[in-house]
């Protein structure tokens, strides 16, 4: 199926109860960078949490790949910043600090495989067992951007042995493949209505000032989400894609 084509089949998957997807149990959310957890899963960590679930997020890079030539924000202060504000966001949806990983792998260089892609994954599934998870989020293994697809062959990686938990992906950048880009069979998954907590979403999306604003300004190379990319995030939906496990 063409990517366009597959993302217009999962904006019209079924809406789903929180149970449908969690199972009566906790979340994990994988982040390729500090903010993608907002962005892809935050009206679902807000629900989750509203209803007393255990929540853990595992922000995979270091972020730093976002403002390479500023002077004002190295690589060690740019981590720092963008760890507060990932601190500040899933906050703002009800998860406390110490139920957040930062696994600081290289931004742009997160590898799929090999014994560090291992470490990540069993890192997915120590916070899986800790949190009694039934659902595990990820970014769509077909978004154009490598540490988002990596992100997605970790939890590929940490799949036999997630126990009862299942895993989701959540689509990030596919919204821009060109339509004419094959992504494999259609979706299967659910859709869950996040209407109640988009407040709380627009706050953890906004709490990411070095990617919603121009906080960095001597950095003209420096990623900022674009308006029209935060609209995507703003409607009344989230998309989990179900992640079927590898055959043996």
């Amino acid at each position: 199926m063409h990517a366009d084509a597959f993302l217009k089949a999962a904006e019209a998957l079924p809406v789903g109860d929180l149970d449908a997807l969690l199972n009566g149990g906790g979340l994990v959310v994988v982040a390729p960078h500090p903010d993608d957890e907002s962005l892809g899963c935050g009206g679902l960590i807000a629900a989750a949490r509203a209803r007393g679930r255990d929540v853990r997020v595992v922000i995979v890079s270091d972020g730093c790949g976002s403002h390479t030539h500023s002077a004002l924000y190295p690589p060690l202060k740019l981590r720092a910043l963008r760890e507060a504000e990932t601190l500040e966001a899933v906050g703002a949806l009800g998860v406390p600090p110490e139920s957040v990983t930062f696994l600081r792998l290289p931004d742009a260089g997160v590898p799929s495989t090999g014994p560090v892609a291992q470490q990540a994954a069993d890192a997915i599934v120590a916070a899986v067992r800790d949190s009694g998870a039934g659902a595990v989020c990820v970014t769509w293994g077909h978004d154009p951007h490598c540490d988002h697809q990596a992100a997605a062959a970790i939890v590929r990686l940490a799949q036999p042995t997630l126990g009862g938990a299942k895993a989701f992906a959540y689509p990030v950048w596919g919204w821009t493949l060109p339509m004419g880009t094959e992504v494999g069979p259609g979706p299967t998954g659910l859709r869950l209505d996040i209407s109640a907590h988009l407040p709380a979403k627009a706050r953890a999306i906004a709490a990411h000032r070095s990617q919603t604003t121009d906080l960095i300004a001597d950095d003209p190379t420096g990623f900022r989400l674009e308006p029209a990319m935060l609209t995507r995030f703003a409607q009344d939906h989230e998309i989990f894609v179900a992640m079927e496990p590898d055959a043996p």
